[in-house]
């Protein structure tokens, strides 16, 4: 990634709060630096959020030489875990800003050396040539549930072995023809830490997801955008983006955490039903089989949450039993007379 000045290399929490702080100016806080977890503070931080997401947004904020995105690249390349995760919790904007800019074909030098930076990293986690696969069990061999219509004559059926996310091959350049599957691999790395990011990155997630599919929820009357941004007047209008498996699947994957995961936060359901029922519109008009039955099956999902489920009561049918016992036996009383 170029530069103008060669910055010093990112070896502690304090230093990547100093660097930030150099990069945002009056806008990091000062207590910041002087905190007893900087990089925990740095995550959970909603004034810190507030300014990284606008400058993200901001018009030539995805430039080379951007001083943001040297920051993101460089933190994340400092391999401090702890520091690390404060850079993913801005992956939604990064990677929502930067479809919605791909699709306009401008510059996006600075984001691209970020989004690298993170799907190398992703490779490396996985290992070489290695995908992402769970076993599910083949309906040919008998279990405690069932028996097998025609049980095998020699040994078990095999296990049924389904990929989740593709081998991740080295990448060092952005295309095109690659940007989907760049993206979508971010995706998964956040959200394999999407239970430890904070409220607000999450929200953020889902408002650009609604902006990704161009679709409006039946929740509200216009698609909004995200909520930690700057004012209105200085944001960026988003784009509808290409949705293709590889990027549709960790995109619904992390709305179906918002939407089915540990949270009290009823604002957050209700932002990731919205997500979920304008993926689902936007699956029916590519009638691809598989968006469309992954989509719809997280819609009912949603709908069966905000349903109450009933206690179950035995009194009626106790009841119910006994009038029943009551009426065989006088109709056999009668029938012996």
């Amino acid at each position: 990634m170029t530069s103008d000045a060669s910055p010093q290399p990112i070896q502690s929490a304090k230093a990547a709060v100093e660097s930030l702080a150099a990069v945002l100016g009056a806008a990091l806080p000062g207590t910041l630096a002087s905190a007893d977890d900087p990089a925990n503070a740095l995550l959970h931080d909603a004034g810190v959020a507030r300014a990284v997401v606008g400058r993200l947004r901001r018009e030539g904020s995805s430039a080379g030489n951007d001083g943001l995105c040297r920051w993101l690249y460089d933190a994340f390349q400092s391999n401090l875990p702890e520091i690390q995760l404060a850079v993913l919790r801005f992956v939604p904007a990064l990677a929502g800003v930067y479809m919605s800019r791909a699709v306009s074909r401008k510059p996006l030098a600075g984001f691209e050396a970020v989004l690298l930076a993170l799907y190398a990293h992703a490779a490396a986690q996985r290992g070489s040539g290695e995908a992402e696969t769970v076993s599910l069990p083949n309906l040919a061999n008998p279990s405690v549930y069932h028996d097998a219509k025609v049980p095998p004559k020699t040994k078990a059926a095999e296990l049924d072995v389904a990929v989740l996310s593709p081998a991740l091959e080295p990448h060092g350049t952005m295309r095109a023809t690659r940007r989907a599957r760049i993206v979508g691999a971010v995706l998964e790395l956040y959200h394999g830490k999407l239970a430890i990011m904070p409220l607000s990155s999450k929200m953020e997630f889902c408002e650009f997801c609604v902006a990704w599919t161009g679709n409006r929820s039946k929740l509200d009357d216009k698609p909004r955008v995200a909520a930690a941004s700057e004012p209105a007047a200085a944001e960026e209008k988003l784009r509808r983006v290409p949705l293709p498996w590889e990027l549709f699947q960790p995109v619904l994957r992390i709305v179906a955490h918002c939407l089915l995961g540990p949270t009290n936060s009823d604002e957050l359901k209700t932002q990731a039903t919205r997500a979920a029922e304008c993926m689902y519109w936007r699956a029916a008009e590519t009638m691809d089989a598989r968006s469309v039955l992954a989509a719809r099956s997280l819609v009912r999902l949603s709908q069966m949450t905000e349903e109450p489920i009933p206690e179950p009561s035995f009194s009626g049918a106790v009841e119910t039993n006994m009038a029943e016992l009551e009426a065989m036996r006088a109709n056999i009383l009668s029938n012996k007379n």
